[in-house]
């Protein structure tokens, strides 16, 4: 029994360190450019302007979930070059 629960142990660290999904997360962002903020998470979401606004608003806040690293790394990139800080989780 016991080399079992070592044996699934060891089986579940490498699936975490192989994340697949990721979340987006909008940690803060630089009141200036919030703005063109809103407008990017606009874009991405496809939410309304007072729906975008609210989720900026609110961060720290999810944006997107279930992503691609590459898809997410994308958005991470287009949300930090207009002033927001994300965070990938």
């Amino acid at each position: 029994e016991r080399g079992g629960a070592m044996g699934a142990g060891a089986a579940a660290a490498p699936a975490a360190a192989a994340q697949t999904e990721f979340t987006v997360k909008l940690e803060s962002y630089d009141p200036a450019q919030k703005i063109k903020v809103i407008k990017e998470v606009r874009a991405i979401t496809q939410l309304g302007l007072k729906e975008a606004k609210d989720l900026v608003e609110g961060a720290p806040a999810v944006i997107k979930k279930n992503l691609k690293k590459e898809d997410a790394e994308a958005i991470k990139e287009k949300i930090s070059k207009v002033g927001g800080v994300v965070v990938l989780e």
